[in-house]
């Protein structure tokens, strides 16, 4: 096919007229009518969304945001603005109101879908104070709406009748639109300065569908559960990819649910990011640690029959019948039990956003669930590398995609070129010149390719930390090794022009707390058990376990418990997860001198 047959509402459309009555779209335990949306109501309910912008004075390319936790109503309001070739601004939904407000005067847009209470009551602020916003419209429908005429129940907007003649306007939109019109200004927050707004258009997307579709096996009907927010583009994107392809889209709107979720939605796929795979691991080491000796030698036993069994699926070991007997003994007794856990019948696991430690990498490979490591990032249309099921190697990402290069450049930093690279960043023209170089995309990121033409990250330049001692340390490689240890929720590590490696740590409270109970501890408060004798030890004998595969220089020397999460309420982490080193630095620079005799 051509990519111009690849155009993201056409293969909706397509997919609608085929499958029909089948369910396109389901919301993870919400009320009817959302609990399940059949493919041709997912078609007249975007229809609807349309038909209602065109009637508000909506042009071609105007810009619309969203407020919302994952729904099918998400991605019916998103197709709907898509046909009429509408801008689509996706707002993280747990983010601040200087975020939001900051998004919405930059992009100018000028209608808002907001989810629930909280998200609606933000969005009337936000039309205080943005000039351009002008209508609201609710996805929640017990949300009590302000007297206000421009203030609208999603599920009215697509019950409502329309002119005719919005149906004729959007019939000729629908013909006009083309693989040039921007489809999306999805604003990366970063770890500095202020979001930028990335510029993605319909040829971007198109072509992400079509280099998946290459060698991805989806097949029409699969079940994929969004878990991931949809205002990240790795999750909006994958789901684009899932609705073309026939599949069936199940929608979390609490994510912390996604546990349960997995087990009653029996997914074949999900997109993940390193910290969901970390703690299954880790919960899964946890649970045999305390198992008899002789479950903890099977479980050892059948780690290795499934490793040299993975091993031969990727072609580096030959098969025998032996193998082949062990294998099917210790997929009875050991990993269907895991795999259930995830659901049972996972095809493969997309994973990014970060990089995976390779330990944990490799334990999914040797329970048969493939996990596929790729990478990329907002302006790469997320994927430009990708591991496939023939091809994975424990650490690396993959191979570039089909239709993109890839290669490295100063300070063997990552450069990306193709059709799902971003066409730049909106109102910003020096910024967008300064990230490209002769026509390759500058990524910050830097890595190794191997000769198998397997992508390898090493971090991000501008995160690469100095010693005094002049060792360079990637931050990302020691936070992955200490994140897999299931009493730990989040960590930092402090080595900047410092004469060794120190870290904040946010301990998982929930299992600390059992801990301290089993061994007897008492303590009045959250804080007295932080600085319990007993849980110091504790932490100091997981991180000499979990470190070691560092060089002496790279370990964590000293280490500083923290009460609480670094959130986004504070300013320490972005929407995506990702640390605000200076951020943390400034606010624990106490814990960070006492660290080092200051």
């Amino acid at each position: 096919m051509s990519l111009e047959q690849y155009h993201l509402t056409r293969l909706i459309k397509k997919q609608s007229l085929q499958l029909g009555d089948a369910i396109a779209l389901e919301g993870y335990e919400m009320a009817a009518p959302w609990h399940q949306v059949s493919w041709s109501d997912f078609d007249s309910i975007s229809t609807q969304v349309a038909q209602a912008l065109i009637h508000f004075g909506f042009e071609a390319q105007d810009r619309v945001a969203i407020l919302a936790q994952n729904s099918p109503q998400w991605t019916c309001a998103d197709i709907g603005c898509l046909k009429t070739r509408a801008v689509v601004v996706p707002i993280y939904p747990t983010g601040t109101f200087g975020q939001a407000s900051y998004i919405i005067d930059d992009a100018e847009a000028k209608l808002i879908f907001a989810g629930d209470q909280t998200h609606y009551e933000m969005a009337c602020k936000l039309t205080e104070v943005c000039n351009s916003l002008v209508q609201v419209v609710v996805f929640d429908k017990s949300v009590t709406l302000q007297d206000n005429a421009n203030h609208h129940h999603f599920d009215d907007l697509i019950a409502d009748s329309y002119p005719a003649k919005t149906l004729i306007e959007l019939d000729k939109r629908l013909e006009a639109a083309n693989l040039d019109d921007l489809l999306t200004l999805i604003y990366t927050s970063g770890t500095t300065g202020e979001p930028k707004g990335v510029m993605l258009d319909h040829r971007n997307f198109a072509s992400m569908v079509r280099q998946h579709d290459s060698f991805l096996p989806f097949t029409p009907g699969d079940v994929s559960l969004a878990f991931l927010p949809l205002s990240h583009v790795f999750e909006r994107g994958w789901s684009f990819y899932v609705l073309s392809s026939g599949g069936h889209n199940v929608y979390l709107q609490n994510p912390m649910a996604v546990k349960e979720a997995i087990v009653q939605v029996r997914p074949h796929t999900l997109c993940v990011v390193p910290r969901f795979l970390e703690k299954v691991y880790s919960a899964v080491q946890d649970k045999v640690s305390k198992a008899p000796s002789s479950r903890q030698k099977l479980f050892v036993w059948a780690m290795d029959v499934g490793h040299r069994q993975s091993e031969v699926g990727q072609g580096r070991k030959k098969a025998s019948l032996a193998l082949s007997l062990q294998w099917k003994l210790a997929d009875k007794l050991v990993f269907s039990k895991l795999k259930q856990v995830l659901g049972g019948r996972l095809k493969f696991m997309p994973v990014g956003g970060a990089a995976l430690d390779p330990t944990v990498s490799a334990f999914f490979q040797s329970i048969d669930v493939p996990v596929l490591c790729g990478y990329g990032m907002t302006e790469t249309t997320a994927t430009a590398t990708c591991n496939t099921l023939a091809n994975r190697v424990p650490g690396s990402n993959g191979n570039a995609i089909p239709e993109v290069e890839i290669k490295l450049g100063k300070n063997n930093e990552i450069l990306v070129r193709g059709d799902t690279v971003m066409r730049g960043y909106y109102n910003r023209p020096q910024e967008t010149a300064d990230t490209f170089e002769n026509g390759w995309l500058k990524t910050g990121d830097a890595g190794r390719i191997d000769e198998q033409g397997n992508l390898f990250i090493t971090d991000r330049i501008k995160e690469l930390m100095k010693t005094s001692n002049g060792k360079y340390i990637a931050p990302q490689r020691v936070e992955g090794k200490v994140g897999c240890c299931p009493f730990i929720e989040q960590v930092a590590i402090v080595a900047d022009a410092k004469n060794y490696v120190t870290a904040l740590i946010v301990p998982a409270f929930e299992l600390l707390e059992i801990w301290a109970k089993e061994k007897g501890l008492h303590y009045e408060s959250p804080i007295e058990l932080l600085r319990h004798s007993h849980v110091i030890e504790h932490f100091e004998q997981r991180l000499k376990t979990l470190q070691i595969d560092l060089a002496g220089f790279e370990k964590i020397k000293k280490f500083t418990l923290l009460p609480e999460a670094f959130s986004m309420e504070a300013g320490l982490i972005t929407p995506t997860m990702k640390l605000r080193r200076k951020m943390i630095y400034h606010k624990y620079a106490r814990e960070i001198s006492a660290m080092y005799g200051r």
